[in-house]
């Protein structure tokens, strides 16, 4: 090749160089605007979804934090009167009871709580027995001043309001269980297959077969597999299932919810609550009966279930069923739950 010839390929060589490495940094740049446009928006979601935003929907409501046994306990309260704890479940957050609470806080001072391993609250590595989360609500309790409170629980919920009542029956006045009960040895009994029509979606008072219950206990694997569009995909199956039909829960709830169990340590927090299941049913061993009033609130699938465990386990004990309604039973039937808890808690 001549001397002139090499320098014309050079030439084109460098140009061809060039050329290339603008092309890879408009499209780097490109490709890094929508990247930068997607964590914006994930961002402005979870800012929009945050606390200090939701609780802006209700009138007469804030946020607070209290730290109890060494863990961080969020809450949202509003309202005067006795106060009236009401805890959530799974896979929810404080938020479940957005649709009551401003109605309850006309006659009660609620506190909607985030307990161990929730929403806003700490994750700590242990200690989700219901018996310690009892404990921690309990603390709670003295913490902002109260000798008795009226609890309600809801799944999850549930379980701690009542571990609540049975570890500490000085300080409850009344207990309300929504579509639960505390872990006991019927759980033992749940089938590893299916009964036939439990996924029959043309009828929406079918029997519920709560799988779950196996899956969340299995070590580290739940939280490896629910991750990012998976974990949407699961959540919003198991919305649609325990609902009476697939607009129990808005839009607008579902990407509440999720957007809270895809926070760090959210799921392997909210799995411990099922791990937990066997020292539960032995610590239910060692309860007496309750005292205390109690009023167990079911929805067309759950309602038998809980019937039998409030009367088995509570000397003044009744239950209710609310037609029409599925697991989710504050938000499908609000005013329905704000009657009962009314005549209930008054």
């Amino acid at each position: 090749m001549s001397a002139r010839k090499s320098r014309w390929f050079a030439l084109f060589v460098s140009i061809t160089m060039i050329l290339s490495l603008l092309l890879l940094s408009a499209f780097t740049k490109h490709n890094t605007g929508q990247e930068g446009g997607d964590a914006a928006d994930q961002t402005s979601a979870k800012k929009a979804y945050s606390d200090e935003v939701l609780v802006k929907e209700l009138p007469g409501f804030q946020n607070g934090y209290r730290k109890v046994n060494g863990i961080k306990i969020h809450y949202v309260e509003g309202g005067k009167g006795e106060p009236l704890f009401l805890l959530p479940g799974w896979p929810q957050t404080w938020y479940a009871f957005h649709k009551i609470m401003p109605a309850l806080a006309e006659k009660y001072h609620v506190y909607s709580i985030d307990y161990r391993g929730m929403g806003s609250s700490g994750k700590p590595e242990t200690g989700y027995d219901k018996k310690t989360m009892a404990s921690d609500i309990y603390a709670l309790a003295k913490e902002l001043g109260y000798e008795k409170v009226n609890i309600a629980g809801h799944d999850i919920g549930a379980t701690v309001a009542y571990a609540f009542a049975a570890n500490y029956p000085q300080a409850t006045k009344k207990l309300a269980l929504l579509d639960a009960s505390h872990p006991n040895e019927n759980f033992l009994k749940i089938p590893i297959l299916p009964p036939n029509g439990v996924y029959d979606e043309s009828n929406p008072e079918r029997a519920k077969f709560y799988w779950w219950f196996a899956f969340n206990t299995v070590p580290e694997l739940p939280e490896q597999l629910l991750q990012g569009k998976q974990l949407e995909i699961a959540y919003n199956w198991m919305y649609d299932y325990l609902g009476y039909d697939k607009t129990a829960l808005s839009k607008k709830e579902r990407e509440i919810y999720i957007a809270a169990y895809a926070k760090p340590g959210a799921l392997r927090a909210g799995h411990n609550w099922y791990r937990a299941f066997r020292q539960d049913i032995e610590d239910m061993k060692t309860y007496p009966k309750l005292s205390v009033p109690v009023l167990g609130i079911g929805g067309v699938s759950g309602y038998d279930m809980l019937n039998s465990f409030v009367q088995e386990h509570a000397t003044d004990g009744k239950a209710v069923k609310l037609e029409k309604t599925g697991h989710w039973i504050s938000e499908e039937n609000p005013q329905e739950t704000i009657h009962q808890f009314t005549e209930f808690f008054k």
